[in-house]
């Protein structure tokens, strides 16, 4: 699996074009590899931390959507092993959101995750993008970008939204979101591609080779996408968007990441 992924990482260094026939996004579009994270150290190390050159981590209770979890930086709760980034939910209500906040962060491209998902009532993966402007405009005024959101209890259905200021207010957010359910299959029974390609003025969201969803300019109310995003991947447990845990909620639920890798467009 090393070995394959050395293989892959070093053709994609060249370069890839997105031009599939039945692709209604833009035709021929050639894209650079420009930064990624393999999850693939030396085997002699056993299991380490995300490397600390690419990944931070977001600290404590995280008390918006009236989530549960603790997140923490404790090997039961994240951890590079086997070749993945694995996040782990545990029945304490304690997980992890890693991100890369003040160490990578990019205008336009295509970012893409290849991952399998966590199941259960209550349980919340996601792979998302932020503004980096966050801490200085605040949310939503920064912009979000939701790649991929389960609700744990539908393992079936991934969601892909983008969250930005009303036009009216602000501080209160116009998200506009549409879903793509796999038929027959679920998403947290095999590793599945979750990507988004990012211009000017179209966001389009992808599963595996599926473009099921554009957004553009005259779809909201501000368009808040022309500024740098950095990358969160994070397991939450319970909030207003999944529900809480039950009786039925099968602990521990990891969420395992095979690779991040995000590309520009060359000219």
């Amino acid at each position: 699996m090393r070995l394959l992924k050395s293989i892959l990482l070093a053709v994609l260094l060249v370069s890839f074009s997105s031009c599939d026939e039945n692709d209604e996004g833009p035709k021929g579009t050639t894209w650079q590899l420009v930064w990624s994270d393999e999850f693939n150290p030396d085997p002699a190390l056993g299991p380490v931390a995300p490397d600390e050159s690419k990944w931070t981590y977001d600290i404590g209770p995280f008390n918006a959507n009236n989530e549960l979890q603790n997140y923490t930086n404790n090997p039961e709760n994240v951890i590079v092993e086997d070749g993945l980034l694995k996040i782990t939910a545990l029945e304490n209500f304690s997980s992890a959101r890693v991100k890369t906040q003040g160490l990578f962060s990019q205008t336009y491209g295509r970012f893409e995750a290849r991952l399998k998902t966590p199941y259960g009532p209550g349980i919340w993966p996601a792979f998302w993008l932020l503004g980096d402007s966050v801490d200085t405009v605040g949310w939503p005024e920064c912009g979000e970008i939701d790649i991929m959101e389960i609700k744990g209890q539908e393992p079936n259905i991934t969601y892909g939204s983008i969250h930005g200021p009303s036009s009216a207010n602000p501080q209160e957010d116009a998200p506009v979101s549409k879903t793509f359910a796999l038929i027959n299959d679920r998403f947290d029974a095999d590793f599945h591609i979750f990507a988004i390609e990012w211009g000017v003025d179209y966001i389009d969201f992808y599963i595996d080779e599926t473009l099921y969803q554009r957004i553009t300019p005259g779809d909201v109310e501000e368009w808040v996408f022309n500024e740098p995003f950095f990358i969160i991947l994070n397991v939450a447990i319970g909030g207003d968007f999944v529900g809480f845990p039950t009786s039925n909620t099968p602990f521990p639920q990891t969420m395992e990441v095979d690779y991040i890798r995000v590309y520009k467009e060359l000219n």
